[in-house]
């Protein structure tokens, strides 16, 4: 398969999406778990290009193979700490919004709410947010993996 386009964006909107990043970095979040966020929105929307940087995004960040070859099966392992379960099931239930889903129920809220304040919860919501915009974007021009900027 190849790709349908050759950029993605002009220059002013990759300036605004860098200022995205940065803010996201900036807010105290572990850049593990908003890695691992990042991978299993990825994966849930088959987007290859933003597995492949889920994947290398995490193991910068120390983490594990046997985790990350279990982030698609996370609730049927013993690896994953109840915070980053609890972001996990944000991040899938904000992720899967078709006709029918129930989204983010109250209890996957509270769940999140236990673990992450405010600030971190805006954080960990505009990570899920950005990585669906760069996985709509990626699936419809057949952006593929590997590729560097």
């Amino acid at each position: 398969m190849e790709a349908r386009m050759k950029s993605q964006a002009n220059a002013h909107v990759m300036t605004g999406i860098q200022h995205l990043y940065k803010g996201i970095h900036a807010d105290g979040v572990d850049p593990l778990l908003l890695a691992l966020i990042h991978l299993r929105v990825s994966q849930i929307n088959g987007c290859s290009p933003c597995v492949f940087a889920g994947v290398a995004a995490a193991k910068q960040h120390g983490e594990t193979d046997g985790r990350l070859h279990n982030v698609v099966a996370w609730r049927e392992t013993p690896f994953f700490t109840e915070a980053e379960r609890a972001a996990l099931a944000l991040a899938e239930a904000a992720t899967r919004i078709q006709d029918g889903a129930p989204g983010v129920t109250d209890e996957i809220w509270d769940a999140a709410t236990a673990h992450f304040d405010e600030k971190q919860l805006s954080t960990i919501n505009l990570e899920i947010a950005l990585t669906n915009f760069f996985n709509r974007i990626n699936r419809t021009i057949r952006e593929q993996a590997g590729k560097t900027w």
